[in-house]
C-alpha cells in the first residue's frame, strides 16, 4: 500500500474499497483462540462484570489495596474508575439520556457532589455528569438515590452501550424535523443495564437526534440514527462505524431509511452481529464496531442487518449537517412564548451548590435542564415573563450567557489531577489559554473550537477541533516544564467534518500561547474581511508552512524562498 494511501486510512480520510476489491475476512477465531489472547475476556468469562454490583459492600469493607485488580476493572461497568492518585475514591459516571435532566434528577445529582463527592462535578462530552471523591461504601447507597430519580451508571464505562446522547434540545428545538425523544428513551431503557448488552466486544456509542445541525456529532459514533421525514413518516438515516481514539473513523453511511418505528430493531441488528463476531475480541485495540465497517463497508454492515432482520430496508442517505451549533444563548422554542436558555460552562466544571440552586431555578420556571456536547448545559422552559429574571440568577451562580463564545466551544477532558491515563493538566491549562485569547483575539474568534485532551483517548475530540491539543511530553524543559503538547489541524465537525492531522508536535506548555497566536493571526491576516475558516487555512497552507508559522520561522512577505 502506498504511503499517502496508509495515511488516508490511518486517520479515516480514505473511501470505501469497492466491493468486488475489498479483500477477504480473516478467519473468526474460536472462543478458544480469544480467551487465551485476551485478558479482559478471560476476566469476563471469569465473572461477569454485571455481577460486581451484588458485591459492593463487601469490596467495600476492604481496604482499597486488597481488593482484587481484577474486580477494580469490573466497576468500571458501573461507572466507576479509580481517581488518581489510587487512595480509594472514585469517579463516578452517571448517565442521562440525550442530556436530558429533570430538576428532581439534577437535585440528586447536586446532593450527592455536595454530600459525597466534595461539591465537584464535572460535564462531559457524552451529556454525563461525572463525581469525584466517592467512597465504595457510599456507592449502594447513591444508586438508590439515582435509581429513584431514574438515573443509573450501569454501562456508564466498561464494555456496553455508554450513554446515548442526541441534540440536547430534543422535543423543543423549533426546526428540528421531529421529536426523538420517545425513540432514544427506549433505547435508554431497553440497552442500559441489559446483560446481553453488558458483554460486548468493548465501549459501544449510539446517538439519536433529529436536529439539522447535527450537533450530536454523528460522525463520531459507532452508530448514529439521523431523524429524516419521509413522506410525512418520521424515521432516520444510519451512519455506522465512527470513533476516535488513537485509530480516528468517520462514520459512513449505511444507505438506509427506517422508520421510527423499527429504530430498535436496526440497533440490534447492530449490535448483534459485532458482538458475535469474534473477529472483534481477539485484540481489545480492535475491538471497536469501526474496525468491523473497515473489514465489511457500508454495503456489507447493511447485509448483516438485513439478513437478521429477514428483510431488505428502504435504500436512503444521510443528510448533510446544515450548521455547527453549540446551542448557546436565549432563543425560542416550539412553543411560543417559551425559551431555552444555552449556559456555558467553562471546561465543564460546575459545583453542587450550582446544581442544586440550577434544579430549583428550573423548577421556578416550569422547565428542566439540558448538557450538550460542548460540556453546557441549557436551561429550557423559560417563559418570557421571567426570561430577565432568570439570566440574572445564572449570572449569580457564575454562569453568565453573555461571555466570549469561546467559553461556549472549547472542550477539555478529565486529565490531570484526576485520570489515570492523562499525561498532562487539561482543564487548568485549557482555562488558562482561554483567558489568553479572550484577551489577545476578543470576539473574532466568535465559534472558533479549541479542543484539549490529555492522552490519546481522545475524550475532548482533539482530531475535530479547528486546533485540536493533545498531551506528550517536551522533549526538553522550557522554564522547568515539561507537559507539552501535539497540535492537531485540519479537522472539523458538522459541515467541516474531517480527522486533523498531528501537524505540530511536543510544544511546551509555555510556549503554547505564542504557538496559538501565530497559527490564528496568520489566518485572521489572510481571511482579511472574507469567510475562509480556519480549517480552510490549514487545508490549503502545507504542512511545513503552518509548522514555520507556529515556530514563527515563516519567511517574511516578499522574502526570496
Amino acid at each position: 500500500m502506498e504511503r499517502t494511501e496508509r495515511a488516508d486510512r490511518r486517520f479515516g480520510t480514505g473511501t470505501a474499497t469497492a466491493p468486488g476489491e475489498r479483500p477477504p475476512l480473516r478467519p473468526a477465531p474460536t472462543w478458544e483462540q480469544v480467551l487465551e489472547r485476551n485478558s479482559i475476556e478471560r476476566m469476563k468469562q471469569e465473572k461477569a462484570p454485571v455481577a460486581i454490583v451484588e458485591e459492593l459492600e463487601a469490596l467495600a469493607e476492604r481496604h482499597y489495596l486488597d481488593i482484587p485488580e481484577e474486580d477494580i476493572v469490573r466497576l468500571k461497568w458501573f461507572g466507576l474508575y479509580h481517581d488518581k492518585p489510587k487512595v480509594g475514591s472514585y469517579m463516578l459516571r452517571i448517565k442521562i439520556p440525550g442530556g436530558i435532566c429533570s430538576p428532581d434528577a439534577l437535585q440528586a445529582i447536586g446532593d450527592i457532589s455536595n454530600g459525597l463527592g466534595e461539591g465537584y462535578a464535572e460535564l462531559s462530552t457524552r451529556q454525563n455528569v461525572q463525581l469525584h471523591f466517592i467512597r465504595l461504601q457510599d456507592v449502594p447507597d447513591i444508586f438508590e438515590r439515582l435509581a429513584a430519580v431514574g438515573l443509573t451508571t450501569a454501562g456508564a464505562c466498561g464494555d456496553a452501550v455508554r450513554n446515548i446522547t442526541g441534540c440536547p434540545l430534543a422535543g423543543l428545538l423549533a426546526d428540528e424535523a421531529f421529536d426523538v425523544t420517545p425513540v432514544l428513551r427506549e433505547a435508554a431503557r431497553f440497552f442500559y443495564g441489559n446483560p446481553d448488552y453488558m458483554d460486548l466486544p468493548r465501549k459501544h456509542k449510539i446517538t439519536i437526534s433529529a436536529c439539522p445541525d447535527q450537533c450530536d456529532m454523528p460522525e463520531i459514533n459507532c452508530i448514529s440514527l439521523i431523524g429524516v421525514v419521509r413522506d410525512g413518516r418520521e424515521g432516520f438515516a444510519v451512519r455506522v462505524g465512527g470513533g476516535l481514539s488513537t485509530v480516528p473513523r468517520l462514520a459512513r453511511d449505511l444507505g438506509v431509511w427506517v422508520p421510527a418505528e423499527e429504530a430498535m430493531d436496526v440497533l440490534r441488528a447492530l449490535l448483534d452481529a459485532w458482538k458475535e463476531d469474534t473477529r472483534y475480541r481477539l485484540s481489545r485495540i480492535k475491538a471497536r464496531m469501526k474496525f468491523m465497517v473497515d473489514d465489511h463497508g457500508p454495503e456489507g454492515m447493511r447485509a448483516l442487518v438485513e439478513a437478521r432482520l429477514g428483510r431488505r430496508l428502504d435504500d436512503g442517505v444521510a443528510p448533510p449537517a446544515r450548521a455547527f451549533a453549540d446551542h448557546v444563548g436565549v432563543v425560542e422554542q416550539k412553543v411560543a412564548g417559551r425559551f431555552h436558555v444555552g449556559v456555558p460552562v467553562p471546561v465543564g466544571i460546575v459545583h453542587g451548590d450550582q446544581l442544586l440552586r440550577i434544579a430549583s431555578l428550573a423548577r421556578r420556571v416550569g422547565g428542566d435542564v439540558r448538557f450538550t456536547k460542548q460540556q453546557n448545559l441549557i436551561l429550557t422552559g423559560v417563559p418570557h415573563a421571567v426570561l430577565d429574571e432568570a439570566l440574572d440568577a445564572l449570572a449569580e451562580l457564575g454562569l453568565p450567557v453573555d461571555v466570549n463564545r469561546l467559553r461556549a466551544t472549547a472542550i477539555a477532558c478529565t486529565g490531570e489531577p484526576h485520570c489515570n491515563y492523562a499525561v498532562t493538566e487539561t482543564k487548568g491549562r485549557m482555562q488558562t489559554l482561554l483567558s489568553h485569547l479572550e484577551q489577545r483575539w476578543g470576539e473574532r474568534l466568535d465559534g472558533f473550537r479549541l479542543n484539549l485532551d490529555g492522552c490519546p483517548h481522545a475524550c475532548a475530540l482533539h482530531w475535530v477541533g479547528d486546533i485540536g491539543l493533545m498531551g506528550t511530553t517536551a522533549r526538553e524543559a522550557v522554564d522547568g516544564e515539561r507537559q507539552a503538547y501535539d497540535l492537531f489541524l485540519r479537522g472539523g465537525v458538522g459541515p467541516e467534518e474531517a480527522i486533523g492531522r498531528p501537524i505540530v508536535r511536543r510544544v511546551a506548555f509555555p510556549n503554547v500561547e505564542a504557538t496559538l497566536d501565530r497559527l490564528i493571526g496568520a489566518w485572521l491576516a489572510a481571511k482579511g474581511d472574507g469567510g475562509e475558516t480556519f480549517r480552510d487555512f490549514c487545508i490549503r497552507t502545507g504542512d511545513d508552512d503552518l509548522r514555520a508559522i507556529a515556530a514563527g520561522t515563516e519567511p517574511d512577505e516578499g522574502e526570496a524562498a
